[in-house]
């Protein structure tokens, strides 16, 4: 093998390493949806809205049937593959997730939120400009399974 090639790999692993170890802030991934984020200025009623970077949706429901909702997407979430409860809980209406990739390990992070329209999740990346839709996947997905 090249010196090279053996630079190249090193740095490969240097950047696993950098992407599945980096300490992550719950305070800065467990953001309150209300008031809305600017990146999800506008309402998505019933619809899984891909933001290149992430995507949200909001589910337009009755207090009763949002707070059943988010038990049962709790649920869904920590049934999923390489996800973990990173802050909140159902108790306090407001839970985020993270969800890393396989190979690599990207995280993603998931918030829910009881709203004043019902329930809304925001799922967006950290690391990168593109998510290639895995996050309103993910969404879809899950919403699939309430």
């Amino acid at each position: 093998m090249s010196l090279a090639a053996i630079g190249l790999l090193i740095i490969v692993a240097g950047l696993m390493a950098y992407v599945r170890l980096a300490p992550t802030d719950a305070a800065k991934w467990h953001i309150p949806l209300t008031p809305r984020p600017a990146a999800i200025a506008t309402p998505s009623l019933d619809v899984v809205r891909n933001l290149g970077n992430g995507a949200y949706v909001d589910l337009p429901l009755p207090p009763v049937e949002a707070w059943a909702a988010l038990a049962r997407l709790d649920a869904i979430a920590m049934a999923t593959a390489r996800t973990r409860r990173l802050a909140g809980s159902v108790a306090e209406g407001h839970v985020t997730w993270e969800t890393r990739s396989l190979i690599w390990g990207f995280p993603d992070y998931t918030t829910a939120e009881i709203t004043e329209m019902g329930l809304t999740l925001y799922a967006r990346q950290r690391f990168g400009s593109r998510d290639a839709g895995v996050n309103a996947a993910r969404l879809s997905d899950w919403l699939a399974r309430l």
